[in-house]
């Protein structure tokens, strides 16, 4: 029951955040997903956003932060066994099927859909 908590606080809690923000800045929905990646990115390279993942299970895995996560700790493991060039091509390693699946679902909507143009 805890473990339900701990995600729903940790994931409402960034998606509160997200939200603060949008609603008291003039960013947009894009400047905070990429402020959100980036943080996430720092949080992996200091090696706290392992221990929020272990505090939060899907609670850290879900929002857009992972994603930043993900990038960084592929790029860093993958640099320990293959030097600077694996830092390049870490950073695909754990994402390409994220990266895959948006652009085949893009893809498919823009098949179904038609722009408002």
């Amino acid at each position: 029951m805890m473990t339900f908590i701990s995600a729903f606080v940790v994931c409402g809690g960034i998606c509160l955040a997200g939200q603060l923000i949008y609603d008291n800045t003039k960013l947009t929905a894009g400047h905070i997903t990429s402020l959100f990646v980036v943080i996430g990115a720092a949080l992996d390279t200091f090696g706290w956003y392992d221990k929020l993942l272990e505090f939060a299970g899907m609670g850290a895995s879900l929002p857009i932060t992972s994603f930043g996560h993900s990038l960084i700790h592929g790029a860093l493991a993958k640099a320990q066994s293959d030097g600077i060039m694996g830092i390049l091509l870490g950073m695909f390693d754990l994402t390409a099927a994220g990266i895959t699946s948006a652009i085949l679902f893009a893809f498919l909507a823009a098949l179904v859909f038609r722009a408002k143009s």
